[in-house]
């Protein structure tokens, strides 16, 4: 299997004879939420169909090359847009470039989307509560699971959990509220549970595998992983991943294979 992260180390430069794949697609808008984290929306062209958790192929031109990286979709499957998170990585061939992107400016998007992080992979245990645990641009699959009205159908209990270092980079913190009152309206089992590592005086600042094993993270949701219960997802840093999926198998949930599981991760490299 292929956890989500995005400016991944491993380059990859599209050759001009597979530019077929792509179409060119308009930029709408760009937020800014801090020096290293921004998002960006695109046209959606009508041939790309995605299930919430998916991430798509962007690329650019730098040079002769169409540079291309995996992103995963922050929209709405029903979406008439296309919207994506991203960090600025030091020196990184495709972000050190799509960070000064502007209103207007064109990108070339896969026909196709990829990925498995979705919640048509769970069959067994049947859906209860569902656990979106994520760190830096890895919450936009969450944002797009959230904004499906299948997802507050099926679970009982939903906990995202969003962990970064500082509070200015709580991004879609406003957004998440929004969506909660418009796509989970009537669902009282939502929680949003922010942790902020460089913040001694936040009440979640450890890291998520710690607050895992000490039992912290569960008395904050006010609710217990369960193996007969409990859907997992994780994604971002790929060290939170590894640790994070680890201190979960230590509890007993087990990995997500041919449907059946707890915990669900996707690599992209």
């Amino acid at each position: 299997m292929l956890a989500c992260y995005h400016e991944r180390s491993l380059s990859c430069h599209v050759e001009i004879m597979s530019i077929e794949k792509f179409s060119l697609e308009k930029v709408l808008s760009v937020h800014r939420w801090t020096n290293t984290l921004f998002s960006f929306t695109l046209t959606r062209p009508a041939h790309f169909k995605f299930t919430a958790g998916q991430f798509a192929r962007i690329g650019l031109k730098v040079g002769d090359e169409l540079v291309v990286r995996a992103y995963s979709v922050v929209s709405s499957p029903f979406d008439e847009t296309l919207e994506f998170f991203s960090i600025v990585v030091p020196d990184g061939a495709f972000t050190s470039n799509l960070q000064h992107l502007q209103v207007g400016d064109e990108l070339y998007l896969e026909k196709i989307p990829y990925g498995f992080l979705t919640l048509t992979r769970y069959q067994l245990p049947l859906p209860h509560d569902l656990w979106l645990l994520a760190t830096g641009t890895g919450l936009a699959p969450f944002i797009s699971m959230l904004q499906d009205f299948d997802t507050w159908s099926k679970y009982k209990k939903i906990n995202l959990v969003y962990s970064v270092r500082t509070a200015s980079e709580l991004a879609y913190a406003t957004r998440i509220e929004e969506i909660a009152a418009t796509f989970g309206e009537g669902h009282s089992g939502f929680k949003f549970v922010p942790i902020i590592t460089r913040d001694p005086n936040a009440a979640l600042h450890d890291r998520l595998p710690v607050l895992i094993e000490n039992g912290e993270l569960e008395k904050a949701v006010g609710l217990q992983f369960n193996t007969e219960s409990s859907h997992v997802m994780l994604c971002g840093n790929p060290q939170m991943v590894e640790d994070t999926k680890e201190a979960l198998k230590a509890r007993g949930l087990i990995m997500n294979r041919r449907g059946e599981g707890n915990i669900a991760v996707e690599n992209y490299w």
